[in-house]
């Protein structure tokens, strides 16, 4: 009877160690799972941090057109001014009139930054063929002085003397469409200056 009452005891007894032995391991597990998913979470806020260090390296584009050397598109990095974009397009040309322009304004991405020609009083007084009157009208190719040619953009006094010396050497020109045989003169240079000029 005493060996069945020790029988009894014994087997609750591992019972309830079987049960605190399952208790321990799913509670561990769950404590390695948890772990483990902690650290995955903490992964991105890395990457953030290096997209966030790579943003400054991007740049701005604008767009530098009028009376500068080298109109065209221009990658600036940011905070840059207005006066860096006019830099990166070779600088002002002598007919620039920069007192229209705030040189000192932030340059905006994806915007165009437009240096006006300066009027003189002697274009002004002018006839109307001679060039760029007061009203801004097109350069005339067939009159137009050294200086006029070399104030249109990215043209520059080589390519204006040409210009002369072509309409000097082959009569006056017909159309815009001429200035393709002006040597430096090709097919993009070319559409950027049809609004511009005019036989």
């Amino acid at each position: 009877m005493d060996y069945m009452n020790g029988l009894d005891v014994t087997r609750p007894r591992a019972l309830a160690g079987a049960l605190l032995l399952i208790a321990a391991l799913f509670v561990g597990g769950r404590y390695l799972v948890g772990s483990g998913t902690a650290s995955i979470e903490e992964a991105p806020p890395g990457e953030a941090a290096g997209e966030i260090d790579a943003a400054p390296e991007e740049r701005l584009v604008v767009h530098v057109v009028g009376a500068v050397r080298r109109p065209g598109l221009y990658r600036l990095p940011h905070g840059a001014r207005i006066s860096d974009a006019v830099k990166r397009a070779g600088g002002a040309t002598r007919r620039a009139d920069l007192s229209l322009v705030n040189l000192a304004a932030q340059v905006v991405d994806g915007t165009q930054v437009v240096v006006p020609r300066r009027v003189s009083a002697e274009a002004g007084a002018g006839s109307d063929s001679a060039g760029p009157a007061s009203a801004g009208g097109p350069v005339r190719l067939n009159t137009a002085s050294l200086d006029e040619l070399d104030a249109l953009p990215g043209v520059g006094p080589v390519t204006a003397q040409k210009i002369v010396d072509y309409r000097e050497q082959h009569g006056a020109f017909s159309s815009v469409d001429d200035l393709d045989a002006i040597p430096g003169i090709g097919p993009a240079r070319l559409e950027q200056l049809r609004e511009l000029v005019a036989p």
